[in-house]
């Protein structure tokens, strides 16, 4: 893969840096190389409504908003927010890349 990451240890890194060098030189297909991603790579963190309530206010944003940038409905960024559903999938990295980057990561 070509994306930079950071990984959970030194070790780890060193078995997803060598990983990317045998997927450049055809030794690991795409499918192998996604496994070696999911292994290396930090999780996601979960959101609960409180956090999501919290990067709402920090990036000033209205729920409708939040709920356009992240292609979701209104009801469902409500519902996070009381804690009757809770985000998962993109929508999940896309509130992580929202809290590490900005709003300008995601427009």
């Amino acid at each position: 893969m070509t994306t930079k990451t950071r990984a959970k240890s030194q070790i780890l890194d060193a078995v997803h840096e060598t990983a990317g060098d045998f997927h450049r030189l055809g030794f690991i297909n795409k499918r192998n190389m996604h496994k070696f991603d999911a292994l290396c790579l930090e999780p996601v963190p979960d959101y609960d409504s409180e956090k999501i309530r919290a990067l709402r206010d920090h990036l000033q944003l209205s729920q409708a908003v939040l709920a356009a940038v992240l292609n979701t409905s209104l009801s469902t960024v409500r519902k996070w927010e009381i804690g009757e559903k809770h985000p998962s999938g993109p929508s999940l990295k896309l509130l992580n890349l929202l809290e590490r980057k900005g709003l300008e990561a995601v427009l």
